[in-house]
Parts: structure tokens; sequence; C-alpha cells
């Protein structure tokens, strides 16, 4: 019999087959290994048939060296196969529900990613995971410091002015060891700094070489870090129907909690990139500390609702329209347009 379909749950070591035909009959049920599992399915399977896997680590890669072959491959988001798992979780299992989820007319899929875009997100992650760092050290010093009756200020600029201060004066308590200790985390703290300022120098230069990151920069409250972020994480804009959809996968958009035809919206849902909706949302603060003082459309609109609404509110809902105009303008490749932006 002749496949139709097939779906392969990823591992690091061990991939697991499930293939049915025109009937969705099971008739390929296998377990390869990591070095086989390509050269088995090449033999086995024909180019019209549909490859379905999971949208996880190495999924993007192996979905690329399909295309390059020839195949029509679909990223399926994890949390959209769960439901049709059956019974236990196993491997077995999760290729079946693979299979029976790319099935699904109404089924949502993520696009390939290139090599370029996984770059700028591997930069990006990066970046975010040395922030975390200094955070986290930042936070260290502050807790060492108290034991000695030493109060750190909350802001990092000012706990890094406020360090060379404790170790010069001999009269705050502060031991000839722990001087030491304290000097060495300050090294710590500025080779972290160093690298996010290496970080952010990269994407600086990945920015122009973008062009879709350079007319997202047109956006009020976009910068090069924002745009190379959407471009890395969005990339085709055109798997997303409307500008409402890309805002509703950043966790933009109210969570709902209706029934029997009472509508109840709540908060935002926070589903999908944290990374980016945090970056969206930093961006639109920016943008109204100085709406007031500007005189175009989107200024005086997002003043307006800071006037007669939550000044969180107002940074959500212009984080929102941001994330729409972004996809309008990487799904017809146009600049920004400042008299439609209020519309």
């Amino acid at each position: 019999m002749k496949l139709m379909r097939i779906g392969v749950d990823l591992a690091k070591n061990v991939f697991q087959i499930h293939g049915v035909d025109r009937h969705e009959k099971p008739i390929w049920r296998q377990r390869l290994s990591r070095d086989r599992w390509l050269q088995k399915v090449l033999e086995k399977i024909e180019p019209d048939c549909e490859i379905g896997m999971e949208s996880c680590g190495g999924a993007h890669h192996w979905a690329r060296q399909l295309q390059a072959r020839g195949y029509r491959v679909k990223l399926i988001a994890p949390q959209f196969v769960k439901p049709y798992v059956k019974s236990n979780k196993n491997d077995a299992n999760d290729a079946e529900a693979i299979c029976e989820a790319m099935s699904r007319p109404s089924m949502r899929f993520v696009s390939v990613k290139t090599v370029e875009q996984q770059d700028i997100q591997a930069t990006h992650r990066i970046r975010a995971g040395l922030i975390e760092q200094r955070t986290a050290k930042g936070n260290q010093i502050r807790g060492l410091v108290s034991e000695y009756g030493l109060v750190a200020p909350k802001e990092l600029l000012a706990l890094r002015r406020a360090i060379p201060c404790w170790l010069e004066d001999g009269d705050n308590g502060l031991t000839a060891r722990f001087r030491r200790l304290l000097d060495g985390v300050r090294s710590d703290l500025r080779t972290l700094d160093a690298r996010v300022a290496e970080l952010d120098s990269e994407i600086a230069a990945i920015a122009p070489s973008e062009p879709a990151a350079v007319r997202l920069q047109q956006l009020r409250g976009v910068g090069p870090i924002t745009a190379t972020a959407l471009v890395a994480t969005v990339g085709d804009a055109s798997q997303f129907a409307n500008g409402r959809q890309l805002s509703a996968s950043l966790g933009l958009t109210p969570r709902q909690h209706s029934s029997g035809g009472k509508n109840r919206l709540l908060g935002i849902s926070k589903r999908g990139d944290s990374y980016l909706r945090t970056l969206l949302v930093h961006g639109a603060r920016s943008t109204l500390r100085t709406a007031k003082s500007k005189e175009d459309r989107l200024s005086q609109w997002a003043a307006r609702l800071a006037e007669r609404s939550h000044y969180n509110v107002a940074a959500i809902a212009l984080a929102n329209k941001t994330a729409r105009m972004a996809w309008a303008m990487l799904r017809h490749d146009t600049d920004y347009q400042p008299e439609r932006a209020a519309a």
C-alpha cells in the first residue's frame, strides 16, 4: 500500500515512525536510529507523501533536509499534538498523534525556519541568557552585602557605582577576605556586561543586512533588537491569516473564559514567545512616555488611551497594535504608513 502521510516523533537518538495509507489505515510503524532514519524514509515513501513532526529541537533542521529532497513537511506546535495522544504517552503513541493531528483541516502549522533565522534567534537566546545571569549576579551581590549591613541600590547601574565605594570605605565593617570576594564578583559582572555589549553589537550589525528588519524599525518603539527578533520568530508572515493571529500567538490578546453564550474576557493570555512579547511591551512603554509631545495619530491615540485607562492597559494595547502593523509590513513587504496606524 502507498503511504500518504507519516508522523515522526523526534528524539536525540531514536526516531519513531507512524505512517498511514489513503484509507487512514496504519501500514508503517517502526523505530529507527538517528543515523538510519532519514535514508529509510527516503527509501520508503514517495514525493507526494506528507511528513509531520512536532516543532521541537532539531525539527527545523530535519524539515529543511526533507524539503531539499522534494517532500512536503508540516511542523506542529507540541500543545496542538497533545490532545491526540491516546492512552499512555510513549514514542509510538506520540508518532500516531502527530500523524493524526496533521490531518485535521483546522490544524495550525509552524513555518520552517531558515538557517539565517536560526542564527539570529540563537544570538537573541544567548543574549537573553546572559542578561538572566547578570541579573542573578546582581541579586547575589545584594544578598551578600546585606549580611554586612549594607543596602544595595535597586538599579544595576547604581549597583555598579556602589561596589567601588564599598571597597574603598575602610569603616563599613567589610573584612579583607570579603573585599577580595566582592572584587571577584564585580569582575564577573563586568565580564557579563562585556558579553551582552558584544551581542548587542552583533544584533546592530545584523539589522541593516535584513531588509525586513530595516522596514520594521520604522515602527514606533521598535529598534534593532525587536526588529531582528520579529524576523527570527515570525519569518514568513503568511503563516498567519491576519495581524490578530500574530498578536494572539504572542499572547497579547485577552484570554477567554466563555460559556453558555456569555463572553468573558480576562487579562492577556501570555501564550507564545515571552521574549518577543516582552520586547514589544517595553517598546510600547517607551513610546507612551513621549506620546503626549507627538502630533501623529498613533501617538495621540495612545495618549488618549493612557488617560482614560490604566497605563499598563495602554502599553499592552499599543504592543498589540505594533504586532499587527509588523504583520502587515512583513506580509505585504510594505513600509510603515503613519496615516493608517490609528485607523
